[in-house]
């Protein structure tokens, strides 16, 4: 196309830009991407016209392509300012460049030869993803796709802890917030609907929960079909227990250095479930072994193998919610070796395939930065928001900062009932103890639960279950425990002895471990010592110290409260039958009148001055 004379600095000049579409799919840009100054810079002046053939040959000769980097021929100035934009999109390096530097920085393993296994791993995986998947992973620009962001490390280290963390996935140039970071075929997936397509619709049927679905695939593809399963790639980065080691997979002796944790008896409870579900699906009487001999064969069915798997699944399973049948648990190939960081905003989802117009009707797996990342930083997720506790039972890691750890305090309290005083001496009987105990059956509340204590706070229902185990007949006079909002303070008396209560709660659980958290420092703080230890029983002293300083800071924050709000005397005043609670000293709440809490509760809040 022509453009016109523009007046400049150096008089006018006249320059004639040949561009077309196919050229501008070669260099991955688009026409936003254009800078209006570029177009109006000083050109070669020609003595003539040229011809149609001339035009051709400077459009065929427009780019030239050496050793995968572009670069604008016989230009000038403004052509200078192409060749660096397209440079920069492809990343600055030569193909194979960023492998070498991660060699140089020790993310490749300690075998850096050839002859690395994870390395001949991570090359037959983004194989089999270009292959069968058509994933662009390549370093380089191709027709109407960028070059490929992300590359596979196959070691990382906690920027902690300094902790092995296994595979992960690095920016191999910068990455802006809001990039697309990988998009993943659903047919590429291990889903329910590939597990019973794989072992049939008559051993897995229509309502079999997702995880044994897909566990029996795992083992299937990994320990049945090998390197003949179509998925051998996949299952060939995928790693072995004692890769990851969450606390079910344990051993007692390691086990035993957290004991005085709550997370000794979620690990006991996941085993004894695990081999529940094991002997009912597949090793007990009628299950699937003995079922279907030829393709569930005993020797590979084990439960070994189904630990294994529930392995996989617990630590990279992923919840797509977006997908047109609705919630779907998949293994994703490639986009599950994404460490997590508490930190994170992003997260995995399913989108159905095509531009914003136009839709084939298959979906994919989809990924966004939530931020900006360098060169050679590594790319994080969020698996959800989890405590250290959840962590390391199903994943096998814990934080050293997590804004969502917490310790879970057992809340037990035994009503009073007449049988309980007669039966113990000492112990005078509750009026209210048979109410309370309706009550709690009424909203679905046991007499002992247990309540998550974060390191700043603990949950309103812990709370309101509290104040109603404490009220007493002074608070009632007579009136339902029904009748009473237990979301909001009762009486000075009661909440002292609600606080009091919690108080007792974090010192009995504290008083269960038996070191102390100056003991675990000292273990830590001697490295020669702390090396000495396994990873297990590393991770395991790490999470039992951080647990006794979140419970220490529960307790100062308790105290606080406690001589804040005026609860630490004697004499505190009872509700004496009034519905609407107290406002206590420091406290801001107004107190609600009779026809406020009436209203509010017919969902007609209503501020009377």
């Amino acid at each position: 196309m022509k453009v016109g004379t523009m007046p400049s600095r150096g008089g006018i000049y006249c320059r004639e830009l040949l561009v077309t579409m196919m050229s501008l799919q070669a260099l991955n840009l688009s026409m936003m991407n254009f800078r209006t100054a570029n177009a109006f810079a000083p050109p070669k002046r020609h003595s003539r016209a040229p011809s149609s053939t001339e035009k051709g040959n400077q459009i065929r000769n427009c780019i030239v392509t050496t050793n995968s980097k572009l670069f604008m021929a016989g230009g000038d100035g403004s052509e200078d300012e192409w060749v660096k934009a397209l440079l920069e999109a492809g990343g600055g390096t030569t193909p194979g460049q960023f492998e070498e530097d991660m060699k140089m920085k020790g993310l490749l393993g300690p075998n850096r030869g050839a002859g690395n296994p994870k390395l001949s791993a991570n090359s037959l995986l983004i194989k089999w993803l270009e292959e069968e998947g058509q994933v662009y992973l390549s370093e380089a620009s191709s027709w109407g796709e960028a070059p490929h962001p992300m590359a596979i490390s196959t070691e990382t280290k906690d920027e902690i802890t300094n902790e092995s963390s296994g595979r992960g996935l690095l920016a191999r140039r910068s990455i802006n917030d809001g990039d697309e970071l990988l998009k993943i075929p659903m047919e590429l997936c291990i889903t329910r609907r590939s597990a019973r397509k794989a072992l049939g619709k008559d051993a897995l049927q229509e309502g079999i929960n997702e995880y044994l679905a897909i566990a029996c695939q795992l083992i299937h593809e990994k320990y049945v079909l090998k390197d003949k399963s179509f998925y051998a790639p996949y299952i060939g980065v995928l790693p072995e227990v004692n890769e990851v080691n969450p606390t079910f997979t344990w051993s007692d002796e390691d086990l035993s250095f957290l004991e005085g944790s709550p997370v000794v008896a979620a690990t006991r409870s996941l085993q004894m479930k695990l081999k529940r579900e094991y002997d009912a699906l597949l090793g007990g009487e009628g299950g699937l072994i003995e079922k279907f001999p030829d393709r569930f064969p005993k020797e590979h069915f084990t439960f070994d193998n189904w630990v294994w798997a529930f392995t996989m699944l617990f630590s990279r399973a992923i919840r797509l919610r977006n997908l047109k049948v609705g919630e779907r648990l998949a293994m994703v190939p490639y986009a599950d070796l994404i460490n997590h960081s508490a930190f994170s905003q992003a997260f995995i989802d399913a989108r159905e395939c095509g531009d914003w117009l136009f839709k084939n009707g298959d979906e994919e797996v989809i990924l966004y930065a939530d931020r900006g990342y360098r060169q050679m930083e590594q790319i994080y997720i969020s698996y959800g928001q989890k405590s250290n506790a959840e962590l390391l039972l199903l994943y096998g890691f814990a934080l050293e900062r997590n804004p969502y750890n917490s310790v879970d305090v057992t809340v037990s309290i035994a009503p009073r009932t007449a049988k309980l005083a007669a039966e113990n001496e000492g112990i005078e009987e509750d009026p209210l103890a048979q109410e309370k105990i309706e009550f709690l059956k009424s909203v679905g509340r046991d007499q002992t639960v247990d309540f998550p204590c974060y390191a700043d706070r603990y949950p309103v229902e812990m709370l309101e279950y509290l104040r109603l185990m404490m009220m007493t007949p002074e608070d009632t006079r007579g009136k339902a425990l029904s009748e009473f909002d237990y979301s909001r303070t009762i009486s000075p008396a009661n909440e002292a002895a609600v606080l009091q209560s919690v108080v007792e709660a974090v010192n009995y659980q504290l008083n269960l471990y038996p070191q102390s958290e100056e003991d675990d420092a000292n273990i830590i703080k001697d490295k020669a010592l702390f090396r000495l230890l396994s990873y297990n029983q590393r991770m395991a002293v790490r999470h039992r110290r951080n647990e006794k300083r979140l419970l220490k800071r529960t307790l100062a924050a308790l105290e606080k409260q406690i001589r804040n709000k005026g609860l630490d005397v004697d004499g505190l005043a009872r509700a004496e039958g009034s519905t609407l609670g107290q406002v206590l000293r420091g406290e801001t709440r107004k107190e609600k009148t009779a026809l406020e809490d009436k209203l509010e509760k017919m969902g007609l809040p209503v501020d009377l001055k």
